[in-house]
């Protein structure tokens, strides 16, 4: 089959893209979540010629993401993963709200063997804004779909390709909301063209096949939380979730992963007790560069929330 005859699916899941005012110009008292995908795709002009082969519109989901569950994300990679089987599909195109939207992606690029092209867009203002941005991002989202080459899971919004590994939310208003950090975007979508400064996401393979099989039989998922290290920092919140039978726990660190020492000799009683513990930073650029002799485990790089993901995987049976 020819490439240019290949079909893009689009996915969607809700969020701020797909929502709504009753007062045109409002962009903070929308209610997220009520336009279906079908008509988000609608209402872009010229979407379908950008995507040459056509778009074929799935309705997964309709949440604000801040309400994101397990279950939502096993339907997705499930599907994901039939997608990308698809002879007939060239890519996937996911719309999702911005506030869990890095973590869904790098969930995604855990669980996904994506040698072809799985982006998520999103918007940073409802469909009913005076000027929404979330058909120019569905718009951009299509176009790196379609892009020669293009595999991987990634994150395109206000322009911008980011991979799931780096990308972050870094603002809570302004359209150009996401950043990829000190490591940069992989590249921008110009006109329609992407002008690529970084290559495209590695595939999982073998990792990911592995990782979708315990994803799709998982009935109960495995309990980690996020904590942090601040001044004046006690462990009764940590001893408490042990007792409470926590699995694991993530803690965001000051600085380069350092902790207060309360708190620290909080977790280390949990890591004895069999709860696995993993450090990253609070610092929103870097990542916590690993000692001799540490005796907690750094997150690679890997940003609190994120770290949360690859921990709960790690875990599943």
């Amino acid at each position: 089959m020819q490439v240019n005859s290949q079909k893009i699916v689009v996915l969607g899941t809700g969020g701020t893209i797909a929502g709504t005012s009753a007062t045109r110009g409002d962009n903070i008292g929308y209610t997220a979540a009520q336009v279906g995908v079908e008509q988000l795709l609608h209402g872009v002009p010229g979407l379908q010629a950008v995507a040459c082969g056509g778009l074929e519109a799935e309705q997964l989901a309709q949440l604000d993401s801040k309400d994101m569950e397990f279950s939502v994300w096993q339907v997705l990679a499930e599907r994901c993963t039939s997608a990308l089987a698809d002879p007939e599909v060239r890519g996937v195109v996911i719309t999702h709200g911005t506030d869990t939207l890095e973590e869904t992606a790098w969930f995604l690029h855990s669980v996904l063997d994506a040698r072809k092209p799985v982006v998520l867009t999103c918007a940073m203002r409802p469909a009913t804004a005076l000027t929404p941005d979330g058909p120019q991002n569905l718009l951009d989202a299509v176009a790196v779909a379609t892009t020669a080459g293009a595999r991987g899971v990634m994150v395109v919004a206000a322009g911008v390709v980011h991979g799931a590994q780096c990308v972050q939310k870094v603002h809570p208003y302004r359209v150009d909301a996401f950043s990829s950090g000190d490591a940069g975007p992989l590249g921008w979508v110009e006109e329609g063209v992407v002008r690529l400064v970084q290559g495209w996401p590695l595939a999982q393979s073998g990792e990911a096949q592995f990782a979708i099989g315990r994803v799709a039989n998982c009935v109960q998922w495995p309990r980690v939380e996020v904590v942090m290290s601040y001044a004046g920092a006690t462990g009764a919140l940590v001893d408490a979730l042990v007792r409470d039978g926590v699995q694991g726990i993530v803690v965001a660190a000051t600085g380069n992963g350092t902790l207060h020492h309360v708190l620290e000799s909080a977790l280390l009683r949990a890591q004895a007790a069999g709860v696995k513990v993993m450090r990253s930073t609070r610092c929103p650029e870097g990542q916590v560069l690993p000692r001799p002799g540490d005796a907690l485990p750094d997150s690679r790089g890997l940003s609190p929330v994120k770290a949360r993901i690859s921990l709960m995987l790690d875990l599943l049976p």
